[in-house]
């Protein structure tokens, strides 16, 4: 057990019982606030503990969804771009609306995303909103404004 397994599961007790994952419901209302480390963390405990399932490799995905956003805010595109890569390849491989993510949206997100950081690495950065996820029905968090680096 993590750490952190303490707040994680204060984070996510507010989801038990529905008929959705807590542990997503939790990632993406983390990733919308722009928590991107405790959305990483939040369902980092879930993948740790499922690595080898099914859903394994769509966890990893959206963990380094979050960990590129991470990178984001501390100033690191090129490692940000690279983690944007890897985790829209492991999301691909599951169909649209895979345990209630809106999958389509999040490889809109990631596509978005590496172009606007190709676009800066060529001189022409813009002012970005961080993206918002959707899990489900459920409407998760605010957004907060950035500058693409």
């Amino acid at each position: 057990m993590s750490h952190q397994s303490g707040w994680i599961n204060q984070w996510i007790e507010k989801h038990a019982g529905q008929n959705y994952s807590a542990h997503l419901a939790g990632f993406v209302e983390c990733f919308n606030a722009a928590r991107f480390h405790e959305a990483h963390d939040v369902l980092e405990d879930l993948w740790l503990r499922d690595r080898h399932g099914p859903d394994g490799e769509f966890h990893k995905g959206l963990i380094q969804l979050a960990g590129a956003f991470v990178h984001l805010q501390r100033g690191r595109p090129r490692p940000a771009a690279a983690l944007l890569k890897l985790s829209r390849g492991r999301i691909a491989a599951y169909p649209e609306g895979h345990l209630g993510m809106d999958t389509r949206l999040v490889r809109g997100v990631i596509d978005d995303w590496l172009e606007a950081l190709a676009a800066a690495e060529r001189g022409g950065g813009q002012a970005w909103a961080f993206p918002q996820l959707r899990f489900g029905t459920l409407t998760l968090g605010p957004s907060r404004p950035i500058v693409a680096p």
